[in-house]
């Protein structure tokens, strides 16, 4: 059974961790459509153009607490999910609660609060190693390296489970690399070769990429258009490998190209950062597991994506979108 949406008024949307890097820019491309939007935050504020719209509200909650979330849903017909903690020592001992947990919160009092589509914000790494020749189609019976992977894949498969039990529509959008300026790890990469401080491995890594602004669009796709439901691959038609991708953006952002290092001191420096930020509580830009989802490939069949929610890409490959940086 299909859900059914009111003709008689807007649609109301709510996007969790409308205060980080990818959703405060899906709350700005959404802004100024015919929708209610009610965004969710924890400590950190909106943007500050977010802040006075009409037909915007703010709610802070805490996804560890369940009984937080009922305001902020109450009369929302489609959850947009991007919460999340990234940039923090030792993944392993918090990504199962954070991703897991907190997920199933939002799950459960979502299905209280008559909710009609939830959007899962994902990546293909749930699937392995994936590559052009081999790209992921959407399969849940993996089993990926990393925990940041290993706890997403665990979120899909709670998000569909729950969503046969109850009718809901339930959507994946497994985003590749998205790129362009403001997003957060292009920022930090580009800092780093500034100082002639940014490295990577030699192997060379196939990464799917996707411009912010066709990523926004994706995304606003999924939220609008009837009848959306399951796996979408998101990113472009480029074909290029993690080491080509920061070659040309160094190079055209007048950078150092990156060195090429051998893994152990890559390892060894994510230690550090991680080391530095459990003593002194600080952001860990890099962590051992962002190491290891890192090396491995991965590459969607974005088929499913170009046919139901965006045809027509503004930018076909990065190097279209390098303005955009």
């Amino acid at each position: 059974m299909q859900p059914e949406y009111s003709r008689h008024r807007r649609k109301r949307v709510l996007i969790t961790g409308a205060a980080g890097n990818l959703g405060s820019l899906s709350a700005r491309y959404l802004k100024d459509k015919p929708l209610e939007l009610n965004l969710l935050i924890h400590r950190k504020e909106v943007d500050p153009m977010l802040r006075f719209k009409e037909n915007i509200r703010i709610f802070r909650a805490d996804l560890a607490e369940a009984e937080t979330l009922y305001p902020a849903l109450e009369g929302v017909d489609v959850v947009v999910h991007f919460a999340g903690v990234l940039f923090k020592a030792h993944p392993e001992k918090f990504l199962p609660v954070t991703n897991i947990d907190y997920f199933n919160h939002l799950l459960d009092v979502a299905i209280k609060q008559n909710v009609k589509r939830i959007i899962l914000i994902s990546f293909p790494h749930t699937e392995g190693e994936t590559t052009p020749q081999h790209p992921a189609t959407g399969r849940l019976d993996q089993t990926p390296v990393s925990v940041h992977a290993q706890t997403r894949l665990e979120e899909e498969k709670i998000l569909f489970r729950k969503g046969a039990e109850t009718g809901i529509e339930t959507v994946s959008l497994r985003v590749g690399m998205v790129y362009g300026k403001g997003i957060l790890m292009i920022d930090t990469a580009q800092w780093f070769a500034r100082h002639y401080l940014l490295g990577i491995w030699k192997k060379p890594t196939f990464i799917h990429l996707i411009s912010k602004e066709d990523f926004a669009a994706t995304v606003a796709a999924a939220v609008e258009r009837p009848g959306i439901q399951g796996i979408y691959h998101v990113g472009d038609e480029g074909i290029q490998t993690l080491q080509e991708f920061l070659d040309v953006i160094t190079t055209f952002k007048g950078n150092h190209n990156p060195w090429r290092l051998p893994v152990w001191m890559i390892l060894s420096a994510a230690r550090i950062f991680e080391w530095f930020s459990a003593v002194f509580g600080t952001a860990s830009p890099l962590t051992c597991d962002f190491i290891r989802i890192g090396m491995v490939s991965y590459y969607g069949d974005t088929s499913r994506m170009r046919k139901d929610l965006l045809p027509e890409l503004r930018y076909k490959t990065f190097r279209d979108g390098l303005e955009t940086m």
